[in-house]
């Protein structure tokens, strides 16, 4: 349990300490696109495999487990849930990012309200005309993205913003494009959270009620790389919120905790747990199948089509063979694990 426990907090640590230290935007971009290629195999490779197996077990019954693919269902909802949440959330935070601006920009004045107003709008129209007026696929994300100079932070970051002359911090256009960059990353790492700790700890509870050391040995040392690999796709999406340092430091301990727990819960029941019950094989891949949703979804929404179909990406070649590279290496070697574990 301490090696699952130490990886985990090594790789969620890693993008966080990065984040303090002098990098090129290169390397946290390949970092970004490994992590994303490890989200997607999580999903796909992990989860909706494992929700497949639970729910196809010969211990469950024919009617209703057989007679319908319940693990890509749950799947989908759990995929358009994630939709709503994310566009609701999203929503939500945004109007707060606005009301917290206006009134900094009320309390400049009038006459700064309106050289702040003309110079948003006129800054993003100029953009628009020298991209030739064109939209790109990803919409203001990929506007935002271009723009990684604007103002982004994450919800704790808003008295912050309200305090210091908020506006003017920005130094010229795009402030609320750059705000809604911010508000984007928050929600992705939150939502991510939620999806990777769903599995956690059900890989924790399967390996404290695992009594044959034969079994334990080699599954712990591949969980390890599992969580490690976990870890540090989603130090990265927290470290790209830029949360408060309590704020990144508290989501990194919840992730890192969750496995101990399931290992310590599975451990206190692992004298009446019995793995082939209706009750456990339906829990395992209803959870396992909801999480391959989430994660699937956050990976190509989310992460890889926000990067890789913006602006930036398709004007630099070097950035683009980097990206793809690192996006493949974190998906092989994420999917190698399914091997072990």
């Amino acid at each position: 349990m301490a090696s699952i426990l130490v990886a985990g907090a090594f790789g969620v640590s890693l993008p966080l300490v990065g984040t303090l230290l002098p990098s090129t935007g290169g390397l946290m971009r390949g970092a970004k696109a490994f992590a994303a290629g490890v989200i997607l195999a999580t999903g796909f490779v992990h989860m909706l495999s494992g929700g497949s197996e639970a729910l196809s077990d010969p211990c469950l019954p024919e009617f209703p487990w057989r007679k319908f693919p319940f693990p890509e269902f749950f799947a989908m909802v759990a995929a358009l849930l994630t939709l709503l949440a994310d566009f609701m959330i999203t929503g939500y935070y945004e109007r707060k990012q606005e009301q917290l601006m206006n009134r900094s920009v009320q309390s400049l004045g009038p006459a700064r309200d309106q050289e702040f107003g003309s110079g948003l709008s006129s800054g993003f129209l100029r953009d628009q005309q020298e991209d030739g007026g064109k939209l790109h696929i990803v919409g203001m994300r990929a506007h935002a993205d271009h723009h990684r100079h604007s103002l982004s932070m994450g919800p704790e970051g808003f008295e912050a913003l309200a305090n210091r002359s908020g506006v003017a911090g920005h130094g010229h256009d795009h402030g609320d494009v750059g705000l809604n960059s911010g508000v984007r990353h928050v929600v992705v790492s939150q939502i991510l959270e939620m999806g990777i700790v769903s599995h956690s700890i059900i890989i924790g509870i399967s390996l404290g009620v695992s009594h044959s050391p034969c079994t334990i040995r080699p599954l712990l040392l591949a969980l390890s790389f599992h969580q490690f690999f976990e870890g540090f796709a989603l130090g990265g999406c927290v470290a790209e919120a830029k949360l408060t340092p309590r704020g990144s430091a508290m989501m990194a301990f919840f992730f890192t905790i969750t496995t101990p727990i399931g290992v310590a819960v599975g451990t206190a029941i692992a004298s009446s747990y019995n793995s082939y019950s209706v009750a456990a094989l339906v829990a395992e891949g209803v959870l396992d199948s909801l999480s391959a949703g989430i994660l699937v979804y956050m990976a190509l929404v989310d992460l890889i089509a926000a990067d890789f179909l913006s602006k930036k990406m398709s004007v630099d070649f070097k950035l683009q063979i980097v990206s793809y590279c690192f996006l493949f290496l974190g998906a092989g070697m994420m999917s190698a694990l399914a091997i072990w574990a």
